[in-house]
């Protein structure tokens, strides 16, 4: 393995972390904006905030992480990806910063016409930025990001049938995985109320999400057939992967083993994306591979070095965090 290759997989893992802990949380945002009136939803936004509040900060490093990385690492490419991609970019970010922006004064205010407008926006961002972020993945998959920025197309990129179906299932993969952390937070708290409701839109969620990536496959087939193709040859165990824990998680919903759902339903989401790097590497855009894309190799290897002391300094705090407000709430 090379050093390149060891960075795409840092990249990765980075993709994957954000995915599961950012997602879990705009995954909050959205049963915060299904929630009901504010009487009846009240339980349930009270729960969506004691489980995201303390994280929702750390879990947005992953982002940046995973951007500085990209930037750093393979230059040529992040600038066609960031010169083509740039609208759907810009409003995710826009996305990112209102629904940090209203989460934190809907927290500090007392008023409730005030409250609900902060609510509203908090909960509006928190689907439209995952949204926009899977268009991007999706334009990437497509191979609609060309290696020279001078030709993308700023808005057939992202706009067409396989980034829409990647942002549809974004979104609803943040959903899936909100409620099967929000079950076992009920569960935590002992509020056997809130187990039944987001376990109801754990397994409606998960169902929804499985029908719509059977349905996705024939756009795929159309739209992206060197991503079709690649699915269903070096990525087909990775996909066998994500099937099975996907079902899985399913049946742990129905048997209520709230727990031990929270790994399997992680597994599935984080074999999705496993499975499409797979199936695209080693290309990175269209005729750009990995090894060509990659910046110079003394470079490569001093941020692998610094990654490394960084991960010593950072992962042992963001564990402990984590641990932190994952313990029996009294």
């Amino acid at each position: 393995m090379t050093a390149a290759d060891l960075l795409v997989a840092v990249l990765w893992i980075g993709l994957t972390l954000y995915a599961l802990f950012g997602g879990a949380d705009f995954g909050g945002g959205l049963w915060d904006l299904l929630a009901g009136r504010p009487e009846r939803g009240a339980a349930q936004r009270e729960l969506i905030e004691h489980s995201i509040g303390p994280v929702w900060e750390a879990n947005h490093v992953w982002l940046i992480f995973v951007i500085t990385l990209f930037w750093t690492g393979f230059p040529g490419a992040f600038a066609s990806f960031a010169a083509t991609l740039y609208i759907p970019l810009t409003l995710a970010a826009l996305g990112i910063i209102a629904r940090g922006s209203a989460f934190a004064f809907r927290k500090v205010t007392a008023e409730f016409r005030q409250r609900r407008l902060f609510g509203a926006a908090f909960a509006s961002s928190s689907v439209v930025t995952p949204f926009f972020l899977g268009t991007t993945l999706g334009a990437v998959a497509s191979f609609r990001v060309p290696a020279d920025l001078a030709r993308g197309d700023v808005l057939g990129s992202w706009w067409n049938p396989t980034s829409v179906l990647t942002g549809v299932l974004a979104v609803l993969s943040t959903a899936y995985l909100a409620a099967v952390f929000l079950t076992d937070d009920a569960r935590r708290a002992g509020a056997p109320e809130l187990i039944a409701v987001f376990r109801r839109r754990a397994l409606g969620s998960g169902l929804l999400l499985g029908v719509c990536t059977l349905i996705g496959l024939p756009v795929l087939q159309v739209d992206a057939p060197h991503l079709f193709a690649g699915l269903l040859g070096p990525a087909l165990p990775v996909v066998v992967v994500s099937v099975v824990f996907g079902v899985l998680s399913l049946g742990l919903l129905a048997a209520r083993r709230y727990r031990l759902v929270r790994v399997t339903a992680a597994l599935a989401v984080t074999a999705v994306l496993w499975a499409w790097g797979a199936a695209q590497y080693p290309v990175m855009l269209p005729g750009l591979t990995v090894p060509a894309a990659a910046t110079e190799p003394r470079v490569l290897h001093l941020v692998l070095w610094v990654l490394l002391v960084g991960a010593v300094l950072l992962v042992p705090s963001l564990l402990w965090l984590y641990a932190l407000f994952q313990r029996e709430r009294r």
